[in-house]
């Protein structure tokens, strides 16, 4: 069963916008010990991983988004955000969060940021 991904939409540069990723269903306990990832793909490339949360909460980022998104994790909510500020036009992409464990391995659909003026 996917994940539900949601907040993409149009942003102008400079502009921010919030994603959100969960699975209502999941029990505390599972949500804490998933690694949780965001990717994008812009057209006509590959698929980038651009920020991580492992399990211990440590965040990590891609070079070209260090300093402008964060990665965090609402428990209470079992939702994971990517907060994205200080948009740029290359920063345009289909979104997909990711929940990963050595055993699991799942999806959400995807959602589409575009950074345009």
């Amino acid at each position: 069963v996917q994940l539900q991904a949601s907040g993409g939409g149009l942003a102008q540069p400079g502009g921010s916008l919030r994603l959100s990723c969960a699975d209502p269903r999941m029990i505390l306990s599972t949500f804490w010990a998933q690694t949780w990832n965001w990717y994008r793909q812009a057209p006509g490339k590959q698929r980038e991983l651009v920020a991580t949360s492992s399990q211990g909460g440590t965040a990590n980022y891609t070079d070209s988004v260090k300093g402008r998104f964060t990665i965090y994790r609402d428990n209470r909510k079992k939702t994971v955000y990517l907060q994205m500020n200080s948009l740029k036009p290359e920063d345009t992409a289909v979104y997909y969060c990711n929940a990963w464990t050595m055993n699991t391995d799942r999806w959400g659909q995807g959602t589409l940021v575009t950074v345009s003026s």
